[in-house]
């Protein structure tokens, strides 16, 4: 047990034993629901949280290195894990100033990562998130990804 409980504590929170109303497609299912626990027992384990704080900011810091190698202005925006990648010269603090994101530029950089097997979400206004998956190898490589892909961008200004 932990800070959220055993399972069977936690399913009588979810309807229609408890309070909690949760719909979707895999609302319930044997194999999410196992996936879920598993993935909060991985979570309560001591420098869990340390070690994804660091492998964001190691990516958060080599993207930003690959932008202004390649001459591309990207405001990072990162809060532990989540990290979101602005092409444009301002910083991002709210909805008006990511509205000043060059959209053209991103979609250039998703299909050139995506083309290099980096699979980041099709839409600039969405998060990137690092995982207790990632390896220091594999924020190496996306970072090396992502420079040829800031390149792509600077060429087809």
């Amino acid at each position: 047990m932990g800070a959220y409980g055993g399972s069977r504590e936690i399913m009588q929170m979810v309807s229609p034993a408890g309070p909690v109303y949760q719909a979707g497609t895999l609302s319930g299912n044997p194999l999410a629901m196992s996936a879920g626990i598993a993935t909060l027992e991985q979570l309560q384990q001591p420098g869990v949280y340390q070690e994804l704080d660091r492998r964001s900011a190691l990516l958060a810091q080599g993207m930003a290195q690959a932008a202004r190698a390649a001459g591309v202005p990207v405001s990072l925006n990162r809060v532990q894990s989540l990290q979101c990648s602005f092409f444009t010269k301002h910083p991002v603090t709210d909805f008006a100033s990511a509205s000043t994101s060059n959209t053209n530029d991103y979609a250039t950089f998703f299909r050139s990562m995506l083309e290099q097997g980096i699979y980041l979400a099709p839409a600039q206004f969405e998060a990137a998130f690092i995982s207790t998956a990632h390896t220091d190898n594999d924020i190496e490589r996306t970072v090396e990804a992502a420079f040829n892909a800031f390149k792509a961008v600077a060429e087809g200004r």
